[in-house]
């Protein structure tokens, strides 16, 4: 006998007199309803993609064959420049060969007479508040400052003491006076921070001056070159009559011009674009895979491409501004004092400043605490905050450093305003964009196919007074 069990269920699929735990479906779920659905999707999203204002703001120039000569006029530079330092513990040490950026020893390259140099200069410390050199003091001392801030400070238009300029690591003051005997300090050197130094007295200087045959020819060659006529920003002097009557003798003249101007090239990024010929063949719906890949690659180089024309050592706009167009800030943070600063180096037209998005809102906590309201400026249908009419726009390929400080530049952009340039070049095979090739390279055997994505870019300032930069600026910092 065969006997049968039968369950009988009612209609939402449970066992008859089983309790339903869940509400009873009405309808066709989306989860199925998807199979029979075609998605409505994005192309593919890229967070590092950001706004590129630098490439978008600046003139591009085509640089034929591949390289951009700036010819200038003959410029008598004594040497600017910052001097670096080495540490053992609190011990502290200039690099003899980092004594040529001094104005006295731009140029020399005896490495012995400057290791003698070097090793005369003592170590000092100084506490804020502390005057390191003060004005009307015999000047017999040349300084190099290896860590802080001090101000420059001297006798105003109306007998008031004001802050001149204010000088940071790196910077140094009163080499001059060792050369010239100059008799008094004609400014007061003040602490703002801990601060420390390297002093070289006239004695030793001399003392050294006196052993080295090299030493003495430079100082000459340095008082011939300072003793040559120029203008206001060491240019070789163009010689002009004005406001004569009668017939006086009209000086001759000419231009002089740079014999070994700087040349740009152009730097690239690269890169191997590589897809399955697969992918490439089979899931090009609803968009081209390759052409997505190539979309993303792309956005990386530029990307790239605006990051080298900030930071690279060698065309890089915060390393190629002239340290005479360099500023610090006056208290730490952005504030409007700073960004007047700025404008005062790069006077003649300025375009825009570019800073860091946190520096930008620095910039705007310290207005917000002077009750100051930066009006806008329409760029392009793009509200951007401005100063004194210069829109600041974001930039974050500038560099903030582990202590929380970035810098702020201002530029005049343009050639026609001998300004500061873009440089590419069109017309190079297998152009994608102005400046970009995608080249295609093989097959592999893995039935891989091969991309080379190229762009050729550089960056050039065309008069130092194109571009000045702020230095230290202090973000986030505690009220």
């Amino acid at each position: 006998m065969v006997v049968f069990f039968v369950t009988i269920a009612d209609s939402t699929g449970s066992p008859a007199g089983a309790e339903t735990t869940e509400q009873q479906q009405l309808s066709l779920s989306t989860a199925a309803a998807r199979n029979l659905a075609t998605t409505t999707k994005s192309v593919p999203q890229m967070q590092a993609i950001s706004s590129r204002w630098l490439l978008r703001l600046l003139p591009w120039e085509q640089a034929a064959g591949g390289t951009y000569r700036v010819n200038q006029r003959l410029t008598y530079n004594a040497g600017d420049g910052r001097v670096t330092f080495t540490n053992v513990g609190t011990a502290i040490r200039v690099i003899p060969a980092e004594l040529a950026e001094l104005p006295l020893f731009r140029g020399f390259n005896d490495h012995d007479a400057l290791a003698a140099l070097a090793n005369r200069y003592e170590q000092r410390e100084y506490e804020p508040g502390d005057v390191i050199a003060e004005f009307g003091n015999p000047s017999d001392s040349s300084f190099l400052i290896a860590h802080g801030k001090v101000n420059k400070i001297g006798p105003g238009e109306y007998g008031d003491q004001t802050v001149l300029d204010v000088l940071a690591s790196g910077d140094h003051f009163g080499d001059e006076a060792l050369a010239s005997r100059t008799d008094i300090w004609e400014y007061t050197i003040k602490a703002v921070t801990p601060t420390t130094v390297l002093v070289l007295r006239q004695q030793a200087f001399d003392e050294v001056l006196g052993q080295s045959e090299a030493i003495r020819e430079q100082l000459a060659k340095f008082q011939a070159t300072r003793d040559k006529a120029q203008n206001e920003h060491g240019e070789a002097a163009i010689d002009l009559t004005s406001g004569h009557d009668g017939e006086p003798d009209i000086p001759g003249t000419f231009v002089d011009y740079e014999t070994q101007p700087r040349e740009y090239e152009l730097s690239v990024a690269q890169t191997v674009l590589r897809v399955h010929t697969r992918v490439a063949d089979l899931y090009n719906q609803p968009m081209d895979q390759v052409e997505q890949q190539l979309r993303l690659t792309i956005e990386a180089l530029r990307e790239r491409q605006e990051h080298e024309l900030v930071n690279n050592p060698e065309i890089g706009l915060l390393h190629n501004a002239d340290l005479r167009q360099r500023a610090h800030t006056r208290s730490g943070p952005p504030t409007p004092d700073d960004l007047d600063d700025l404008l005062s180096l790069v006077w003649k037209e300025p375009t825009f400043f570019l800073a860091h998005p946190r520096a930008i809102g620095a910039f705007g906590r310290e207005c917000n605490k002077r009750g100051l309201y930066p009006d806008s400026v329409d760029v392009n249908g793009h509200k951007v905050p401005a100063w004194r009419g210069v829109p600041i726009f974001p930039c974050n390929k500038i560099p903030i450093s582990g202590n929380q400080t970035t810098s702020i530049m201002l530029m005049r952009a343009g050639k026609e305003k001998q300004g500061v340039i873009g440089l590419h070049q069109t017309g190079i095979p297998d152009e994608y964009q102005p400046g970009l090739s995608v080249r295609f390279m093989n097959i592999s055997e893995k039935a891989i196919i091969s991309y080379l994505v190229s762009a050729y870019y550089s960056v050039a300032v065309l008069t130092p007074d194109a571009l000045a930069v702020l230095d230290h600026v202090e973000l986030g910092r505690e009220n």
